[in-house]
């Protein structure tokens, strides 16, 4: 039986996927940031672990115990991450430093030390969860998309360096998916940026009164679990794979438009 370990299972894609993934007879790790998501997740019936990307130990612990049960890692789905909001004048430095805490270098020390197992074993997928937004820029999400065009050099990168191997690093470019995301996000905004002082004070107001859950070409999250088994499945799997058509509309845009016509699209959102 193949497995996978996921981050952030404590709800949304990773939740969602476990399920997903464990009906079809897949051996699923889940992993989560908060005690109470690993105990739900438990009481679920699932071997869960504490896993939180800004802490590298708790990485190691994980990989340490899933290979005493089985000896082996088959995929391991870089899934946990989450949005700050706000225009980059509005992010004070630190704050994009958190964002790339757990978006990049987290990833990358996920990444890192699983692939020394992979690379022993002979075999191994690892998914890394980038966005469109790694593909195109939206305004006043400049941190986010930071860190998911630094998970595209680095997905890209790695999948160079491992092409004489049977390790495939697979890019996930969702667009926007049912999940807590914009739930958290907007908390994001009210905790870290000076929303009084900004020039863009009233969209952020805008933004914190909407109560719309979801936005055009929003998918259910078992949508990217179904990519995520048809990856386990594969024994050549692509590269790349793009969930919702937001995705393959922006995605197709950036290889046609100029940069300015581009602009011109990009800044309606």
């Amino acid at each position: 039986m193949q497995n996978i370990v996921i981050t952030g299972c404590g709800s949304g894609i990773g939740l969602e996927t476990a399920l997903y993934l464990r009906e079809k007879d897949i051996k699923v790790y889940p992993t989560a940031r908060k005690q109470k998501d690993v105990l739900k997740l438990q009481e679920m019936g699932f071997e869960a672990f504490y896993l939180d990307m800004k802490d590298y130990e708790s990485i190691k612990n994980v990989i340490k115990e899933i290979l005493k049960r089985d000896k082996k890692i088959d995929v391991w789905f870089n899934n946990a991450g989450y949005g700050q909001p706000g225009a980059l004048e509005d992010i004070e430095t630190e704050i994009l430093k958190e964002q790339f805490e757990t978006n990049v270098f987290g990833l990358h020390e996920a990444t890192k030390e699983v692939l020394k197992i992979m690379l022993k074993q002979g075999y191994g997928k690892i998914i890394q969860h980038s966005s469109v937004l790694g593909l195109v820029s939206m305004p006043l999400r400049g941190a986010y998309n930071a860190s998911k065009y630094a998970v595209e050099g680095l997905t890209d990168t790695l999948r160079l360096e491992l092409k004489n191997t049977n390790i495939f690093v697979i890019s996930l470019n969702t667009g926007p998916i049912e999940s807590k995301f914009r739930e958290n996000a907007k908390k994001n905004l009210k905790n870290n940026v000076d929303i009084e002082n900004s020039r863009f004070k009233e969209i952020y107001a805008k933004t914190l009164k909407s109560q719309k859950s979801s936005v055009p070409f929003t998918l259910p999250a078992v949508e990217v679990a179904k990519i995520v088994y048809k990856i386990i499945r594969s024994p050549n799997p692509k590269p790349r794979y793009y969930i919702t058509k937001a995705t393959y509309l922006l995605g197709f845009a950036k290889r046609i438009l100029s940069t300015s016509l581009l602009d011109k699209i990009l800044i309606k959102f």
